[in-house]
């Protein structure tokens, strides 16, 4: 959306004039998954579908929220002073967390606001809509009340919404790079220091194709907590030999002379995947900053048979996708990409291909599935900011 349309839409909801508009970006993961939590590596990138806004601040104490990804809920009333979590509020109370834990640092929101969003994520897609309204938030909150705070600590709450008003234990991934992007180029991070480079994506003549299964994936209803508990339990059987953090702390080696601990097969192949792929992940940098797309590609494709078979997060949908990408012509690498149980799959597909490579996924998958996947093309974008 253009900052016009916002600014007519949101004078046709709130019959005001919006101060400025907004756009948050989603994210996609060229590798590293569920190591974020795990203290291990990731290379996240924003990407161009995201979340728009537009705003404008009230002289009483009532926050105003309208979706037009969800007309039917209306606007939603909330008293400033009454921020908490209500199911019925649905999306807005992503808004509402980032308000709480702003005001909990201390920062003085003093007055309520009109807030308008859109996004053009696909709702439950694994691409990151919820962090994405997040960090707009934070940036309306942070632009209205004329906040002084860092990025990071933006990216922070975010979380701590995510955690601790939604109760999806996820870890900083999401909100960094949706915070952090920037055009072009991945972000490589260290999940335990929050140490990060920009690293140039020249894909020379491949496009990241995003497949979408357009089967909804709800992680504060998924197994998402309970893998991440088998990852922290794994740890804690390591560290009754090892003096470490994390499992992203253990290098492969270590991590076999010393897999004895793990006392059930479950919680070991959990563990191998958290060790395995952080190491995936330092060696795609390596790769990529080479120029080496052959390399990353194989990579990806590891990335998604331990997913598949060690980490049991991906099922019949984004398998079907992922492996009749690896059948197909200029095809480098495929895998799934976020949380898994649904969602999306990334392909890194050569641009003359592309064409032909939708029809035929499209073709396998409405045959085994059921219905059709989407496709999009997934050019790397900045991260979240004010339009106008």
């Amino acid at each position: 959306m253009k900052p016009l349309e916002l600014r007519e839409t949101f004078k046709a909801v709130f019959g005001l004039e919006a101060e400025h508009t907004f756009f948050s970006p989603g994210r996609i993961n060229l590798i590293g998954e569920h190591t974020d939590y795990n203290g291990g590596h990731v290379f996240p990138a924003a990407i161009t579908l995201g979340t728009y806004g537009a705003a404008r601040k009230r002289d009483d104490k009532l926050l105003r929220f309208y979706s037009g990804n969800f007309e039917d809920k209306g606007i939603i009333d909330v008293p400033l002073e009454n921020l908490h979590f209500e199911k019925e509020h649905n999306w807005a109370n992503y808004a509402k967390g980032v308000i709480h834990f702003l005001q909990e640092a201390g920062h003085e929101i003093d007055s309520g606001m009109d807030v308008y969003v859109y996004g053009n994520i696909p709702n439950a897609s694994g691409l990151s809509s919820s962090s994405s309204l997040e960090l707009l938030i934070g940036v309306i909150a942070e632009t209205l009340y004329h906040l002084h705070l860092e990025r990071l600590d933006l990216v922070k709450i975010g979380q701590q919404t995510e955690n601790d008003f939604i109760g999806v234990n996820s870890g900083i991934m999401d909100q960094f790079a949706i915070g952090m992007g920037a055009d072009q180029r991945a972000i490589y991070l260290d999940t335990n220091t929050l140490a990060y480079d920009l690293v140039p994506l020249d894909l020379k003549d491949n496009l990241l194709v995003i497949m979408n299964t357009n089967k909804r994936r709800e992680l504060a209803d998924s197994k998402y907590n309970e893998r991440r508990a088998e990852c922290e339990q794994a740890l804690a059987e390591f560290q009754e030999k090892l003096a470490i953090k994390t499992l992203g702390d253990l290098d492969l080696w270590t991590f076999d002379a010393y897999s004895y601990l793990i006392k059930d097969d479950e919680r070991l192949k959990r563990a191998r995947h958290a060790v395995l792929e952080n190491q995936r992940t330092l060696q795609a940098r390596k790769a990529l900053e080479a120029g080496d797309l052959e390399t990353f590609g194989r990579l990806m494709n590891a990335s998604h048979v331990s997913l598949e078979h060690d980490y049991e997060v991906t099922g019949i949908e984004l398998d079907t996708l992922v492996h009749t990408a690896w059948e197909q012509a200029g095809v480098l690498g495929a895998r799934m990409t976020g949380a898994g149980f649904g969602g999306c799959a990334i392909a890194l597909v050569n641009k003359d291909k592309v064409e032909a490579f939708e029809q035929a996924v499209g073709k396998r998958y409405q045959e085994v599935v059921g219905y059709a996947p989407s496709f999009y093309i997934a050019e790397i974008a900045g991260g979240t900011r004010m339009l106008d």
